[in-house]
């Protein structure tokens, strides 16, 4: 080769080097900002729950301040849940980034969609340090500390996945159990709204019902059982990404029985009195 040719690859080299390292600074910022932008978003929906609140029902002007500020941190939560849970079920069940079909530990799969979708991780990550610090600051009020827990171990998994590329399944497989939040909440302005006895409370709670069995503790026996046949890849990640696939799901699955037994303890009473 000509030293012409020689140098013209060095410069080449380098500057395919300048965009990688100006890619990475960018994408460390990208994530940082998008965190930052959902905390803002999360303060929006807080506003704008309370605004529409205050004019479509009269009842929410005599609310007490912890009772309006659990109320405005629902309407938060909602919209985050409804969010998230449409992308991570795309994700999961919908798209083939997962499949076993293609080549590669699907431990460590990724795609142009996976890494775009990696913005909705840094949307959790934004909402849940928003709602555990309204947590902290209102505690007990809006969660006792099996709340703090559940927030903690999900910050853990999200951030820590969210860099290291690693088990982004089974951390899009515990996102969906976000799908029983909005009748949670409903369930929570309803009895606060004096409806409890109505029908919309019965039919509900018949909802979230189904909706907890099948997202919070079918859905985790599939995710473990997805493990299982797939334990020669998940063995192949680093010690702490090991250690959180097991870990996490295990505590949150206890968590979220002992949760189902008090939601099947409350239907049934809810239906012992229609009857």
């Amino acid at each position: 080769l000509s030293t012409t040719s020689v140098l013209a690859a060095k410069a080449y080299k380098y500057k395919a080097e300048s965009l990688v390292k100006e890619y990475l600074r960018a994408d460390s910022y990208v994530s940082y900002t998008a965190v930052l932008g959902w905390i803002l978003m999360c303060k929006m929906a807080y506003d704008i729950t309370s605004l529409i609140s205050s004019l479509y029902y009269k009842g929410y002007g005599s609310l007490s301040k912890i009772q309006k500020l659990e109320w405005n941190n629902r309407g938060m939560s909602t919209v985050h849940a409804v969010f998230i849970t449409v992308m991570s079920a795309y994700l999961v069940f919908f798209s083939n980034l997962f499949s076993d079909q293609l080549e590669g530990p699907v431990t460590f799969r990724s795609s142009n969609l996976s890494n775009f979708t990696l913005g909705v991780k840094y949307v959790s990550v934004g909402y849940f340090i928003t709602d555990l610090a309204m947590i902290l600051w209102a505690y007990p009020s809006l969660g006792g500390m099996e709340y703090v827990l559940h927030h903690k171990l999900s910050l853990i998994s999200i951030v820590y996945a969210m860099y290291s590329g690693e088990g982004q399944l089974y951390t899009y497989m515990v996102l969906i159990s976000e799908t029983t939040t909005p009748g949670i909440n409903l369930r929570w302005f309803l009895d606060t709204a004096g409806l409890k006895k109505s029908k919309a409370y019965l039919v509900n709670g018949v909802t979230m019902f189904v909706a907890w069995l099948v997202a919070r503790i079918i859905l985790f026996i599939y995710l473990f059982y997805h493990i299982y046949f797939h334990y020669d890849q998940v063995k192949q990640m680093h010690t702490f990404s090991f250690i959180l696939i097991f870990a996490v799901p295990t505590i949150l699955l206890v968590m979220n029985t002992m949760w189902f037994a008090k939601i099947l303890r409350g239907l049934k009473k809810t239906l012992a009195k229609k009857q």
